[in-house]
């Protein structure tokens, strides 16, 4: 009897595989990290077989903990981070690591693109801004500078692609990571030829674009040796890891919006116009009729992690004597610290920007420091300032023309209840805590069992299985003590941005520590 459904998430640190029933009850979790490479300034790579190994174990993992589990999956669909440049030759091997999207190598050939074409041409046309982040500024980097293995390039593929072709032994491509790459026509659905000229691309070395829950093959028996799962098993084309966590989420219709926190934070807002802004992204939603305009920062559970790594040694070494989470201990000392931080503000600009600032030189501050700082109030100050960056591309959102009346939080963020909170208060709307389901993995085991036919459609689904477990209301007292706060930390942030340019040309060459 086949009656299981395989989400799959590779993320920007590690790869789940998440095993789950028909009516979305979790069954098993695998989980396996990867490193990431930072070769110079702005530069972030992965290396794809790092990815696959760890879909491998993953995998692996999920079905040791079921009986007969392997034989019971109906099929698989992969969700994954975005954008990656990754080119691939004739024999589908890699060229190059994939350049994941925190690489900001591209912005010179941003600023090249925007004097071709214009930056008010490449919005129109795409939807989106011309930006580093999206692909088309990277193929202009990788035909400048990497020619030679853009001559043998046969396919560029993203991250849930490669995993499905390492799966299936088909290319596949589906239309949220397609929007990604800045090469789009939006209104045509077809690829600009301007664009692509401009990155030296021919459309064939895109494979086609197909919907999330299309069927595109099957498990070889290769794969299956590799991953334990039994040959023929269905693979779905997948999608990103925002509108898998929106799924998870029921973030399926307008004033109903997601944030998904990780090493990132996501904001996902759906709407039926198709909103568009230049300072936020819009994609398609794996619901028909349905968009998302989203809104990314860069650096919000990697603050916390790199508070952590830098000041946290005492709480690492206490957590493994006790066997609690690390970041356990650390917010619950921020809990005795009161809203505002004591004066502190926190810019969480640690790696650049993305929404709504799009500032890659910016970088982190700690505001108003003293010597009666303690250090708990730093630690409370990375949580306001990350949650002060989601209202920025909320209020952007908003004034596009965007609802919010709800917002849900999934994603590691989502286990701090002080965290929650405080994004309510700073918000001034409920924050709403699904019921754990398994992360981006469970959107992904939705688009299975619609493509396998056993669902009439996603939104009844989520419906059916997407349950609140508990909601945080803002505070009206913290919300305007918080806003005040909020309208200084605006002004510090614009004020600094002519500095973070400056500071730029003279540190930005300059080594790592």
């Amino acid at each position: 009897m086949r009656d299981l459904l395989l989400g799959i998430d590779v993320g920007t640190t590690a790869a789940k595989a998440v095993l789950f029933t028909l009516d979305g009850r979790l069954q098993a979790l695998g989980q396996a990290d990867y490193p990431l490479a930072t070769p110079f300034l702005n530069a972030a790579e992965q290396s794809p077989e790092d990815w696959w190994q760890a879909v491998c174990r993953a995998i692996r993992q999920a079905l040791t903990a079921v009986p007969d589990a392997a034989d019971r999956v109906i099929g698989l669909a992969i969700s994954s981070q975005a954008p990656t440049l990754l080119p691939l030759d004739r024999n589908g091997q890699p060229l190059r690591p994939a350049l994941i999207w925190m690489d900001r190598r591209a912005d010179a050939q941003v600023e090249q693109l925007k004097q071709a074409l214009g930056a008010e041409t490449i919005f129109a046309v795409t939807g989106n801004r011309a930006d580093s982040f999206f692909l088309a500024a990277k193929f202009r980097w990788f035909q400048q500078h990497e020619a030679h293995l853009l001559a043998r390039t046969h396919q560029f593929l993203q991250v849930n692609g490669y995993i499905a072709y390492r799966l299936a032994g088909v290319y596949s491509l589906d239309p949220a990571h397609a929007a990604l790459m800045g090469l789009q026509d939006r209104a045509t659905g077809t690829w600009s030829r301007d664009l692509l000229a401009l990155c030296g691309l021919d459309p064939a070395q895109f494979p086609p674009i197909s919907a999330g829950h299309q069927i595109i093959g099957e498990v070889t028996a290769t794969a299956a040796l590799a991953t334990g799962l039994r040959p023929g098993t269905w693979v779905m084309t997948g999608s990103i890891d925002g509108t898998a966590a929106a799924l998870e989420a029921g973030a399926i219709v307008p004033g109903t919006a997601a944030e998904m926190t990780g090493t990132s934070t996501v904001l996902l807002m759906p709407n039926a116009q198709g909103i568009t802004d230049p300072a936020l992204i819009s994609i398609p939603h794996v619901v028909p009729g349905q968009h998302l305009l989203i809104g990314a920062t860069v650096a919000s559970g990697a603050a916390l992690k790199w508070f952590r790594d830098t000041l946290g040694s005492e709480e690492v070494a206490t957590a493994s004597r006790l066997d609690r989470d690390v970041f356990d201990l650390l917010t619950e000392q921020a809990e005795v610290v009161a809203p505002g931080s004591g004066g502190l503000i926190f810019l969480p600009y640690l790696l650049g920007e993305r929404s709504p600032l799009w500032l890659t030189e910016a970088r982190g501050v700690f505001f108003g420091l003293t010597l009666a700082t303690p250090r708990a109030a730093l630690i409370r100050a990375i949580l306001e300032g990350t949650s002060f960056a989601l209202r920025h591309n909320v209020e952007t959102a908003r004034a596009a023309g965007a609802e919010l009346h709800e917002l849900r939080s999934v994603g590691g963020g989502a286990k701090s209840a002080l965290w929650c909170q405080i994004k309510a208060d700073v918000l001034g709307v409920p924050v709403a805590l699904p019921q754990a389901a398994g992360g981006a993995p469970f959107g992904a085991a939705l688009l299975v069992a619609l493509g396998a036919g056993l669902i009439p459609d996603l939104a009844s689904m989520v419906r059916d299985t997407v349950r609140i477990e508990r909601v945080f209301e803002p505070n009206t007292q913290r919300h305007a003590r918080y806003s005040d706060i909020y309208a200084l930390y605006r002004d510090l942030s614009q004020h600094l941005r002519a500095d973070f340019i400056r500071a730029a040309a003279v540190f930005g060459t300059e080594p790592h520590p």
